[in-house]
């Protein structure tokens, strides 16, 4: 099997995950108390005012005629209004989305910057003080709630210091790049605490292999052992794991984006909560749905390459 055949028949099965992913968004909304209908209409409208707006949005017809035209309208790109924001589902994640996907994707980077080395030095000195430091420092990292990392960086290297805004996004890359290192930051500490001890662990694993040791016996170098032989089996099982925190990032970024006051889909996702903005709420939960998908996607993608057994035959 190629590897288009292989992402193809990849991207079919995606189809009826995010179908049944549409079925639980839709059940769950209506679950929720309040009715959306009231939460729409104006401050003063009347009884008959809003059964009228009842009507339009089809709250009156029988719930499976009301998951048809849910579908058709997610198929044709159509999410509905906003009750939040008086604005299209579809504009509004469109707008806020890239600050989510570049808090992401800088998060991530920060965590294997971090993570890397360090699991590689604690890995080359098991048991050893430098082993022993990074897993403890690592430890408190990970005992540590998001938000209190986000709040205690926000309070000292934002509001005392003033070396960091204490909020926003900026206009440029480089602003960009600015005010979201804290946010960014704040993630990947928890974050590459999970990466570098499993990774550690999958490097004192595969450092005394079989295949490890015939190239000492070759006489290549150990730099070359460890990028070349070590480093790449080790990552598989790292792959995985960041895939998946790949996921959590997404989903955490709803506290780090209101603690910093970051304009991304993870603060508008409450906001959305706390109004009963059930449209928006389903459009938040069908792009995040989409994006984790595409995300596992691109690990598997990766893992076959690092691992040729994992290839499609």
């Amino acid at each position: 099997m190629s590897s288009i055949t292989y992402l193809l028949s990849r991207l079919l099965q995606m189809i009826p995950t995010f179908f049944l992913v549409m079925i639980i968004i839709f059940l769950l909304v209506r679950l929720l108390p309040g009715d959306p209908a009231i939460a729409m209409a104006e401050a003063k409208a009347t009884e008959a005012q809003i059964e009228i707006l009842r009507e339009r949005m089809g709250l009156n017809e029988p719930l499976w005629t009301q998951f048809f035209i849910f579908v058709r309208n997610v198929l044709t790109g159509d999410l509905g209004q906003s009750i939040l924001l008086k604005a299209p589902v579809a504009t509004v994640i469109i707008e806020r989305l890239p600050v989510t996907a570049f808090l992401t994707i800088y998060a991530v980077l920060f965590s294997i910057i971090i993570a890397g080395p360090l699991a590689a030095i604690a890995a080359l000195n098991k048991n050893k003080r430098a082993d022993i430091l990074i897993r403890g420092v690592f430890q408190i990292g990970l005992s540590t709630p998001v938000f209190y990392i986000g709040l205690l960086l926000l309070t000292f290297l934002a509001a005392f210091l003033r070396w960091f805004p204490v909020g926003g996004y900026g206009q440029t890359f480089w602003e960009h790049m600015y005010h979201l290192l804290l946010p960014a930051l704040t993630v990947a500490l928890y974050t590459s605490a999970i990466i570098m001890r499993n990774l550690r662990s999958s490097i004192i694993e595969v450092i005394d292999a079989e295949y490890v040791q015939f190239a000492r016996a070759k006489g290549l170098s150990e730099g070359l052992i460890l990028w070349r032989h070590v480093l790449r089996n080790a990552l598989v099982s790292t792959v995985t794991l960041l895939g998946l925190s790949i996921g959590n990032l997404m989903s955490g970024t709803l506290v780090t984006e209101t603690v910093f006051a970051v304009p991304g889909v993870g603060r508008l996702m409450l906001e959305a909560i706390f109004a009963r903005d059930y449209p928006l709420i389903q459009g938040l939960t069908l792009t995040f749905a989409v994006l984790v998908s595409i995300v596992f996607l691109l690990t598997d993608m990766i893992q076959s390459w690092l691992d040729p057994r994992l290839r499609p035959s």
